[in-house]
């Protein structure tokens, strides 16, 4: 189990990450990760979209962008936090993720929260 942990502008973002291998197929390793988004500002915020930056074990560098996370655009009240739990496959025993959430507050300021780097690890593989 991997972690990382960032704060942009009063929002946290802390991130649990794991090898799966009940989702593994052969040559292709899938990895879940969970993520908790915690307001600790003062204002309401809303997560529009996602930017991941996903790099496996050969270099390789995929960019993922969309709206909200797992089909939710969450609003999130100071004090209170968001989690959820997706997945990653990736052709490589190891790699890493790393990316932003685009947010707005109540009063229509938007900002990118920074997810900071994990890695993507199987137990036992060699980095």
């Amino acid at each position: 189990m991997t972690t990382s942990e960032a704060v942009t502008d009063g929002i946290r973002v802390q991130v649990t990450a794991r090898y799966a291998p009940e989702h593994a197929q052969p040559a292709h390793w899938f990895f879940l990760y969970t993520i908790r988004v915690s307001n600790e500002g003062p204002e309401t915020v809303q997560l529009l979209s996602r930017h991941w930056v996903i790099r496996d074990a050969m270099g390789r560098v995929e960019e993922v962008r969309g709206p909200g996370v797992v089909g939710e655009q969450p609003v999130i009240e100071p004090g209170q936090s968001y989690e959820y739990t997706s997945g990653c496959p990736l052709p490589t025993p190891f790699g890493s993720m790393e990316g932003t959430y685009q947010l707005v507050t109540e009063s229509g300021v938007e900002f990118n929260a920074r997810i900071a780097e994990f890695m993507l690890r199987e137990p036992g593989a060699i980095h």
